[in-house]
Order: C-alpha cells, then structure tokens, then sequence
C-alpha cells in the first residue's frame, strides 16, 4: 500500500462572477475561509453523498450511516491507521484460552442519556446485533457472552478466532443502553450510545446535526457543532467547498480533482482504499446463472475505460475476486479484458444473449458512468441492458433482498476474512452476500480460515478461496478506487485509516 498522502493544494476560481454567485449564498457571510461553514471555529459542516437509511448501527451497511455511528456510539475496539484493532471501551484483555476471551470495561463512561456504561449493556448491544441480518456476520464468531461482574465480560468463540478483535471493531457491535434495548427504543432515528456526539436534529433529505458530547470517556471534541450536508451531486459539493458553504467532502467527485489542484485553502487526503469495487450480479437470475455467461461479461467488459470514465482515472483495475492488498489474494483463474475470448464463453455457455434481461442500479454518478461504459461493452457480446438509478436505501434494499439482476457496488473490510465472509458466505444472503452465491464448499474454505489462527497457515487457506472464486467468478470485479478527502485547509488532526474510517472528535481548526 502507498503511504497516504497529504497534498494542500491551490485553484483560481474561474470568474467574478461566479465569486458574486457562491458569496451570495454562503451560509457564513462573509468571505474568511478560515472560518467553517457554520460560521464559527466550533462548528464543522461535512457534505456527503448520499442520506443514510438509519441512524442505528444493526440496520443498514450504507457508508454514510457508518460514520455517524461512530459519532454517536462507542465498540469495544476500533481500528488505528494501520487497520489494527486496539482497545476502545476496553481497559484491558486476555486470551485465557483457544475459546475464551476476558475483558475488562473503562469504568466511568457514560451514555448520552447520563447511565454508565456496564457489562450488562455490552451483553445486550452484542446479542441483539446477532438477530440483525444487515450486520450479524460480524458478531457470529461469539458463541456466547456474558457478564462475570459489572465491568468484566467473558466471550467464547465456536472454535480458535482469528477474527474476534476486528469484528469487535465494526459498527454493528456497537454499545447501546440495555435499558433502551429492552424498552424498544428507535435507535434508527435517535441514537445514543457512549459517542463523541449527540444527535441534535435529522431534516431528512437535508442534513443531520450533531453536537459535541460533554461527558465523552475520551475527552469533548474540540469542534462542538457538527452538521452533515446531504448534497448528491459531485460537483455541487465541489463548488460549497470552494465557496466556503461546507469545510469537509466525504466523497470527492474524481472529475473535479483537477478542478482542485492548485488551491491553497483546500487540502486534499489522498490514500489507496481497501473497498473492492465490482459488478454484482445475481446469480439465481436466468442467465447469469451460468458461470460461463458471467466469464463472457468479465472478459468484455473493459475496466482501463470504467476507471478513465467513472473515476477519471484514480483507480487500480481488480481481476480477482477479493481485494489485492490483503494476505491471500490471487489472480490465479482471473479474466482479463478478451472480446474474442468473451464471445468464445458467450458460445460455450449455451444461453441466447439476446435472452438476458438485465438492468445495472446504480446509487450515484460515479457509478452511472461506471455503468454506460460496461453497458457499451456488453453489447458486443449481444447482452442488451439498462441503467436505473435510485436513492441509496432503495439500492440496499434492492440488492439485499435479491430483487435485482446486476449493481454497481462495492464493499470493505478491514481483514481478509471478513471480507470473504461478507461478500461471498451463504449465511450473508440477505445482506451484504448480494450475489446470492451458495457455495458449500466456498463456505467450508470461509469458516476453517476464521478458525485459523496462524498467519502463514490462514493466508494458505484464503488463497484456495480466492482461487476458487475467481473460477466461480460470480461478480464482475472492477476496480479498487482511492479515498480522496477535501476539505479546508485551516483543519487540523485529519487522519483516515485505509478501510476510510475519521476520527472526526479529533480536529479542529488551526489557531
């Protein structure tokens, strides 16, 4: 992987124009782009793309949504730079044996309803999340758990886990009051939990506003207000940075990077990114059905283009099935861009081209384009089909219930496993296993590596894994993208882990 980079950059806006225009609707009113969109050093406005469907942390897997569960909630765990889980909630721990784990809870920390936090509450959170489809992949490695006293809990795994601590980093396992719990509270619009900020006010479709939580076990963030801007379209975002409406994109749009070389009040963190990003297909769909068929459209489908067009070439094209920077990767079995060889799998298949019904979803333009370029692609072998666009709840709901035939999609983890078990593990159907692929001897490889606790031996078993999936090829792997953040250069303490996680309590603006 690259060491991250961290670039200011300088750009002449184009008019004046259009200086006149961006002033005349700048929230801050005035020109000082030191000061935040909120117009104030305490406050930070954040433009994403796309509205989470949830403020709870047990029922989406949407991006957006990840990150204000880690504004508003605490895990066990969480992940430094390095994508390393260390202790969060956690005091101390231990292996006691290959099945059992202790750990000792922070006393003291408390809930933005003012309860402290107690093993009891960590009990609840963990086996309630293991009901929830969306995000029990990630807690189904903890056979039980329980409270041994107020502060300590104990967890038993079906077998040895190599898995336990980065699991317990996830979202998903995030710590709610028990209390709440057992009341039936609508987390999914009114978070709390043990987080650096609380929930002020979510104008749906609009914006979602936080505020620094006093009380926070590891010490109140320095900026107090936090607003979160809905704004879907790139280039929008692009031009409230600039006008000094937003100080922070979440999403860079590629095709403005140029736009922004060469301003020295934006600064731009650019990293390689470990979200592995495809074609998904479903494979209970007539047609793609047939391993041959999905061959055909890996082979024809030229991803140089799809990364050119959707992401103005900040991108690593993938041929493999999982994530090229992680243990166990392999391009053994993968498809490189062949129309003649295509064609030949078109052949070999059996199946009529012209038979294939299919529609590409998509949830924003990057995707879109990514999308008009393998529809081109794909007519060459005789596949007709069309491009629909929706909101992004209505795509997670979509793909997750199978009601598709092919998305523009994407998926990150921070370990191997994970990752594998996600993507491609029977029991994810439902969820984030959008191809629907149900594989008994995938699934077998999948469990025996999570059971394997030696390195060098695990990395042996999640190649026979990729190795197979690639033979499988039960989506279109496409590209591995880059994360590139903007935002005002007067911030301070950015730091971004690879699987794109911020710590958003630790910046602040520059004296």
């Amino acid at each position: 992987m690259r060491n991250r980079k961290l670039r200011l950059l300088s750009l002449f806006l184009a008019t004046v124009m259009m200086l006149g225009l961006l002033a005349g609707c700048n929230s801050s009113g005035g020109d000082d782009k030191k000061s935040s969109g909120g117009g104030s050093k305490d406050s930070i406005v954040i433009a994403t793309m796309s509205e989470t469907p949830s403020l709870s942390p047990y029922d989406h897997n949407a991006t957006a949504g990840s990150y204000m569960n880690l504004l508003t909630y605490s895990t066990l765990f969480n992940t430094d730079v390095e994508m390393n889980p260390q202790p969060n909630l956690v005091e101390s721990y231990e292996n006691t044996s290959e099945t059992e784990w202790v750990f000792k809870l922070k006393q003291g920390v408390k809930f933005h309803n003012g309860d402290e936090m107690k093993a009891e509450d960590v009990v609840a959170s963990i086996e309630y999340g293991k009901t929830c489809a969306e995000v029990n992949l990630y807690n189904q490695c903890v056979e039980t758990i329980e409270a041994v006293d107020e502060y300590t809990i104990k967890i038993t795994t079906p077998g040895p886990s190599a898995v336990l601590l980065n699991h317990l980093c996830h979202y998903g396992n995030s710590i709610l009051p028990k209390k709440l719990l057992d009341e039936g509270h609508d987390f999914a619009s009114d978070p709390v939990g043990t987080g650096p900020y609380k929930l002020v006010e979510w104008k749906h479709g609009d914006s979602v506003e936080f505020e620094a939580f006093a009380d926070y076990f590891d010490g109140e963030a320095p900026i107090k207000h936090m607003t979160w801007k809905i704004i879907p379209e790139g280039s929008s975002r692009t031009i409230a940075l600039e006008a000094g409406e937003i100080d922070f994109i979440v999403e860079v749009e590629a095709m403005d990077y140029d736009r922004l070389a060469g301003n020295d009040e934006v600064a731009i963190y650019e990293y390689d990114a470990t979200e592995h990003n495809w074609m998904m297909l479903n494979n209970e769909k007539p047609g793609l059905d047939n391993v041959n068929v999905r061959k055909a459209m890996d082979c024809a489908i030229d991803k140089e283009s799809v990364i050119a067009v959707a992401l103005n070439g900040m991108g690593t094209a993938i041929y493999s099935q999982a994530p090229n920077n992680m243990p166990g990767a392999s391009e053994e079995n993968v498809n490189s861009f062949d129309a003649e060889q295509a064609k030949k799998y078109m052949d070999e298949s059996g199946v009529d081209p012209a038979s294939i019904e299919m529609s590409i979803i998509c949830s924003n333009d990057t995707k879109k384009r990514a999308a008009e370029v393998i529809q081109s692609n794909l007519t060459e072998i005789g596949i007709n089909c069309e491009i629909e666009s929706m909101d992004l709840a209505t795509y997670l709901s979509t793909t997750a219930e199978g009601n598709y035939t092919a998305s523009i999609g994407g998926y990150s983890s921070s370990d191997m496993v994970s990752y594998l078990v996600g993507v491609y593990h029977s029991k994810s159907i439902g969820a984030s296993n959008k191809t629907r692929l149900n594989n008994p001897e995938i699934d077998a490889l999948i469990d025996e590596a999570a059971a394997t606790v030696d390195p060098e031996a695990r990395e042996v078993i999640l190649k026979e894994v990729t190795v197979q999936l690639n033979e499988l090829c039960p989506q279109v792997s496409l590209y591995q993208d880059m994360y590139l953040r903007a935002y005002n250069a007067n911030l301070e303490g950015v730091d971004i882990n690879a699987g794109g996680s911020i710590r958003f309590q630790d910046i602040s603006w520059k004296a």
